[in-house]
């Protein structure tokens, strides 16, 4: 873990142990990359209050059910079907999303007030900023991907301005040689708040061996927002049915039962964070989106990977296009997909031997301001 400027001399101090943790409702990733950070700081004597919306609620349920959930709206964003559409489109929501930002800071003030909360951490929740306590903002995006320099100056402007109003920034991600998002969390240009590398967050049990017989040749976990989702379910569905393998899907529906689902091959709605683990483990190859939270945990778990960029998702691109290039996994875009081309292409690949550093609740410790 490595800190990009010191916190000793930060004025702002926990003076308490309420913590609220709150994460944005895009997809599941940063609900899922806070389920560490919560163990951490329940191990470390605090007190957690979560506030959530959309499924990030069910998902936290689940791995929490002692503490306590408090639901609050989300961002409402829509997302386009056609990738080249997709930036477009959350350009002209930026009003509305502005609006769901100062609509979710008076939000906070009264959740400060009735839980008597003394430290906020908000993963890329704008609005969770309050001036009288201490409030942390975890974000792997330092620097905003957008496909023109124009969005991108924009976008990384009001990035900044928002991430200025915390007392403090933690990257999920290594703090050398560009960890594995690369200029994302490595910026040119660093925000005016500390800035601390905190390794890679993973919800599973890195002490759980992986098996020496592997059950599934190829375990596709889908993931991210709508449409898009439903419409590589759609795909990955129909194209394995000729393909001759051990195969399971997982379709990243936390809010439906767990009920298998007939089909040729094993198709769960979800499951449970013991049981996913479980399966990635005892798969040889898994296939995924390159979200953040998915790739970290997958390298965590040392797997070897077909990464799956989400259309129009710049960042994805980005990502998957980096670990490509660093031989961490295999890339391909969707609208090229061809799983009878692509899977035996993963029994060839020369997979980079993989050393990640990994955030513990040890951790947590260095990161508490003096």
């Amino acid at each position: 873990m490595g800190k990009k400027n010191s916190l000793n001399n930060y004025s702002v101090k926990i003076y308490g142990k309420n913590v609220l943790v709150t994460p944005l409702d895009w997809g599941l990733g940063h609900a899922t990359r806070c389920i560490p950070i919560i163990k951490a700081l329940i191990i470390n004597g605090y007190d957690v209050t979560v506030a959530a919306s959309g499924k990030s609620i069910q998902l936290l349920k689940t791995e929490f059910p002692e503490i306590t959930i408090v639901p609050i709206p989300g961002y409402s964003v829509q997302y386009a079907k056609s990738g080249f559409a997709l930036p477009f489109k959350l350009m002209l929501q930026v009003p509305k999303i502005l609006r769901a930002i100062r609509h979710e800071n008076q939000i906070l003030k009264k959740l400060v007030k009735q839980y008597q909360i003394h430290w906020v951490i908000s993963d890329n929740r704008f609005g969770m900023y309050h001036p009288q306590i201490h409030c942390t903002f975890i974000t792997h995006q330092l620097t905003i991907m957008a496909p023109y320099n124009w969005m991108r100056s924009l976008l990384q402007r009001i990035n900044y301005n928002y991430i200025q109003r915390f007392n403090e920034c933690w990257v999920p991600d290594m703090g050398l040689n560009g960890g594995i998002a690369g200029i994302l969390s490595h910026p040119n240009q660093f925000p005016k708040v500390p800035v601390s590398y905190l390794g890679l967050l993973c919800r599973f049990n890195l002490a759980v061996p992986q098996q020496p017989k592997y059950q599934y040749d190829y375990c596709f976990l889908l993931s991210g927002p709508e449409p898009q989702r439903s419409l590589l379910q759609k795909m990955i569905i129909e194209q394995t049915e000729n393909i001759h393998a051990q195969i399971i899907i997982l379709l990243g529906q936390p809010e439906m039962s767990s009920t298998l689902i007939r089909s040729k091959h094993h198709i769960l709605n979800h499951a449970s964070q013991n049981d996913l683990q479980q399966i990635i483990q005892s798969s040889r190859f898994v296939i995924a989106r390159s979200g953040y939270t998915s790739v970290m945990e997958l390298l965590c778990l040392q797997k070897k990977c077909l990464f799956i960029p989400t259309p129009g998702q710049t960042e994805q691109v980005y990502l998957a296009e980096r670990l490509h290039a660093l031989k961490m996994g295999l890339m391909v875009p969707q609208h090229s997909l061809n799983l009878s081309k692509h899977l035996p292409m993963l029994e060839q690949y020369d997979f980079a031997a993989i050393q990640p550093e990994v955030f513990t609740p040890q951790k947590l410790i260095d990161l508490l301001p003096n």
